[in-house]
């Protein structure tokens, strides 16, 4: 049995494998962040921003609580507190028909935790 694209997604989120997330990227990929107002487009910058955004918001605590699916796709809810401040969000995720992540979305609330985000991942892509 192969795993799906959402189930090696779920597995890099446990396992922190960079090397498992860059092959889970399509080479067209396209990240969509809630602080950055245009598209990043391509696996090197789409996996900078993921690792980096799971250094940041995916420690302890981190868990999603919610998940819809669609044939190509699915919508993860998560949160985590950092700082004092309750973070929720979505993570809006496309897959190709070989299991590769397409194109990568993510969600935030609330502005307290968006400013947080964009400080805290600022800082994280800074030492990258």
């Amino acid at each position: 049995m192969t795993m799906s694209g959402l189930d090696k997604w779920y597995s890099y989120m446990k396992s922190h494998d960079t090397a498992a997330l860059w092959d889970l990227l399509h080479p067209d990929a396209v990240f969509e962040s809630p602080v950055v107002h245009t598209p990043q487009r391509g696996r090197d910058i789409t996996f900078k921003y993921l690792a980096s955004a799971e250094k940041v918001l995916g420690g302890p605590g981190f868990k999603y609580t919610g998940e819809w699916r669609s044939k190509n796709g699915a919508v993860l809810e998560f949160e985590n507190e950092i700082e004092g401040i309750k973070i929720n969000g979505v993570d809006i995720i496309t897959f190709s028909d070989d299991d590769k992540i397409t194109h990568f979305k993510v969600m935030v609330r609330p502005l307290k935790g968006i400013n947080l985000l964009h400080r805290l991942m600022g800082e994280q892509l800074a030492r990258q």
